[in-house]
C-alpha cells in the first residue's frame, strides 16, 4: 500500500471509530461521568493506570475505584487519610498501590495546584517523553514502596508508556467528537504519542508502519514519524485507527 493510500485508509478508520459509540465499550466511559476538571483528570489517571487486560475487567475495577472515592474524586483525594487503606485489587495493582496513588495525587494538588502542572517539560528529554518523566518524578516524591514504581512507566529507560500516553490523549485532544476531553491547554496536540501495546504494534507491523521488533519507545517513535507526516498537528488521532482495526475488526 502506498503511503498516500495508507493515509487515506487510516483517516477513514479514524472517522469510523472516533465517535461516542466508542465510549460504550471503553473504560473512558467511567471518566465521562464527571464534569469538573479535577474529577476528570483524577479518574482518568486512575483508570488509565489499571488499563491492561480485558476492557470489561478494567471497567469493573474502575467502578470499584469510583465506589471507594464515593463518586467525588477530587473531594476524596483532598481529604484522604493514609490510614484509610482501601480494599482493592486489579491484577498486580493492589490496595497498597492505590493508597500510594491517592497520597501522591493529594501531594501534587497541594504542591502544584493541578495535575496538569505535573506534566511540565523536562530539560533532558523532548516533548511528551519529558513530560511523562517529569510527572513520574513528581509522583515518586511521595513516600512509597518500591513495588509501586512498576505502575509508573519510565520512557527515559525505553518504555513506550502506553497507559500514560493514553491518559494524555484523553486530557489533551479535543476535536468535538465527544471521546477525548481536551481540558489541558498547556500541552500541544502535536506532541501526543499513541498508546503502543502488543495489539496496536501488531497492526502497525501489518501495515508496514513498524519494522523494529520491540514494542518500546523507539518503536513508538518509528510509528509516530509517519503519523506526524500524515497530520503534524494531531498525529495521536491515529490511535483510534490502529486500535479500531485491531479491537473491532479482529486483525490482532
Amino acid at each position: 500500500m502506498k503511503r498516500s493510500e495508507l493515509k487515506e485508509y487510516l483517516d477513514e478508520k479514524f472517522e469510523q471509530y472516533n465517535n461516542r459509540q466508542f465510549i460504550e465499550t471503553d473504560p473512558i466511559q467511567l471518566v465521562h461521568r464527571f464534569e469538573r476538571k479535577e474529577d476528570i483528570e483524577i479518574v482518568g489517571l486512575l483508570i488509565s493506570t489499571i488499563a491492561w487486560g480485558k476492557r470489561e475487567m478494567i471497567i469493573k475495577s474502575g467502578e470499584r475505584m469510583l465506589s471507594i472515592m464515593g463518586d467525588k474524586p477530587y473531594e476524596f483525594i483532598m481529604n484522604y487519610s493514609a490510614n484509610a487503606l482501601p480494599d482493592f485489587v486489579h491484577r498486580t495493582f493492589n490496595a497498597q498501590d492505590l493508597d500510594f496513588f491517592f497520597r501522591a495525587l493529594q501531594s501534587i494538588y497541594q504542591r502544584l495546584g493541578s495535575l496538569e502542572a505535573a506534566f511540565s517539560s523536562h530539560d533532558e528529554f523532548p516533548g511528551v517523553q519529558g513530560r511523562i518523566v517529569s510527572f513520574r518524578n513528581e509522583v515518586l516524591k511521595t513516600e512509597h514502596e518500591k513495588r509501586s514504581e512498576k505502575h509508573l512507566s519510565d520512557p527515559s529507560r525505553g518504555s513506550a508508556a502506553k497507559r500514560l500516553n493514553m491518559y494524555l490523549r484523553w486530557m489533551v485532544r479535543n476535536d468535538n467528537s465527544g471521546v477525548d476531553f481536551g481540558i489541558w491547554k498547556s500541552i500541544p496536540t502535536s506532541e501526543l504519542m499513541i498508546p503502543l501495546d502488543v495489539h496496536t504494534a501488531r497492526v502497525a507491523r501489518d501495515l508496514k508502519l513498524l519494522k523494529l521488533k520491540q514494542n518500546d519507545w523507539k518503536a513508538l517513535e518509528e510509528i509516530m514519524s509517519v503519523f506526524r507526516k500524515f497530520d503534524p498537528n494531531d498525529p495521536g488521532k491515529y490511535d483510534f485507527s490502529l486500535f479500531g482495526i485491531g479491537a473491532f475488526e479482529g486483525k490482532t
